[in-house]
């Protein structure tokens, strides 16, 4: 008994230290909310996002528009499990992982990440992935052929988004390294992708018909509903890149929230103030304008930070989808560049400026971290969109990436799958 009175008094004078140098352990709790946000993440995409993106496009497009989704979350998992994760997250060097992961190669269901099962690591991060490519299809949609869609998501999952997310969130990153703030995917996801279906929508080129013809979505109350899918999902999204299931967990999910619903007011207040209405699709793309942009930021900043950035975000998005999206002359056509590029990019420059010292516990220095995401920004814009053109080249010149414009006439409900909705 005088042992472990002596031993408890130690570890009291010691402040701890003795316990800090303990291996983490798997913690329940932990383990269970990041299986809950995996699951989350997953419904942001399928039904999430296949039901938003679906319900934009014209009629004779929607069952391709969805299977875009379906298909995004059967090829980027085989692709990860075998290669992805551990090009992202083996030890590597600062661009990229190394081999040492290949089919998952040495995780057991023992083996830990943090508090958590590395495997289950595995698949929360392979949601990610899943709604990074998904995104990108939405620059493409009624006239890219369903095998070139096939082809290009397997290479660029392994060519792009790996690398990618290794500088940003593997330890031995160089933008991990050098400080850039991304809490749960600013950089990472939305910036790359948006850039990428920028890019993808120039060298497939314009639909038949665009600015001559309606393109008017054919059911808006799919996405609607694959929009409110997408909004409750992001809490597993921001929430879960916490780790564990703890107070920055909570926080993140609140400043999710509180971004979403200021965008959406500001959306639609700029909107009725520029088309004299506020449209029930502006609400929708509003909501995901805010969980974009708090993205990075989401276990970084306090509400106030929360809520200008939502603010901000949704005014700078309608912009982004209107204005800038007529000066580029790029038929993007669901907005994947200026819901989640230009979202992705804003949010990761405000990180710097409202990050909270309350909240992460250090003080942080503005000028020195605003650099920093500029860096970041600037660097995975350039590598996306440069490997995204080669990508999409090598496609197009060895199986065409687009359909021919009988086929594309048809729809690709009929011309690509042999179904149609009546």
């Amino acid at each position: 008994m005088k042992k472990y009175i002596v031993f408890l008094v130690a570890l009291v004078m010691s402040g701890g230290a003795w316990a800090a140098e303990l291996p983490p352990t798997l913690d329940s709790g932990d383990t269970a909310w990041i299986l809950v946000s995996t699951v989350l993440v997953l419904l942001m995409t399928i039904p999430g996002l296949a039901l938003f993106y679906g319900g934009m496009v014209r009629k004779k497009n929607v069952l391709a528009t969805m299977g875009h989704s379906v298909s995004a979350a059967a090829v980027v998992t085989v692709i990860w499990v075998v290669l992805g994760y551990t090009l992202a997250f083996g030890e590597g060097g600062l661009w990229v992982g190394d081999l040492s992961k290949i089919l998952l190669n040495g995780i057991t269901k023992d083996t830990l990440s943090g508090t958590i099962p590395e495997i289950l690591f595995v698949i929360f991060q392979m949601t990610f992935a899943i709604i990074t490519l998904a995104i990108i299809s939405g620059s493409v949609a009624d006239r890219i052929k369903f095998s070139a869609w096939i082809a290009f998501m397997a290479l660029w999952v392994v060519l792009v988004y790996a690398p990618i997310t290794h500088w940003v969130w593997a330890p031995t990153g160089w933008l991990f390294a050098k400080g850039a703030l991304d809490f749960a995917g600013g950089t990472v996801v939305h910036i790359n992708s948006g850039v990428a279906g920028l890019v993808l929508a120039y060298v497939i080129g314009n639909r038949i018909g665009y600015g001559r013809e309606s393109m008017a979505p054919h059911n808006l109350v799919l996405s609607v509903i694959g929009a409110s899918l997408i909004w409750v999902g992001w809490f597993g999204f921001n929430g879960g890149s916490a780790l564990a299931a703890n107070g920055s967990a909570a926080y993140a999910i609140v400043t999710t929230q509180v971004a979403a619903a200021a965008a959406t007011l500001s959306w639609l207040f700029f909107e009725r103030m520029l088309h004299g209405k506020a449209s029930i699709l502006g609400a929708a793309s509003g909501a995901v304008a805010g969980l974009v942009v708090i993205t990075p930021a989401a276990g970084f900043v306090d509400v106030k930070g929360a809520l200008i950035m939502g603010l901000i975000g949704g005014a700078v998005c309608l912009w982004g989808t209107n204005g800038l999206k007529r000066m580029l002359k790029a038929d993007d056509a669901l907005d994947a560049f200026g819901l989640h590029a230009v979202g992705g990019i804003v949010g990761a420059i405000l990180t710097a400026i409202f990050a909270s010292e309350m909240i992460m516990g250090k003080k942080i220095e503005l000028i020195p971290q605003l650099l920093t995401q500029i860096e970041g920004v600037v660097a995975v814009a350039i590598y996306s969109a440069v490997m995204t053109f080669i990508i999409a080249k090598v496609i197009d010149i060895l199986i065409g990436l687009r359909v021919g414009n009988d086929d594309e006439r048809m729809g690709l409900d009929l011309s690509q799958h042999g179904e149609r909705i009546e």
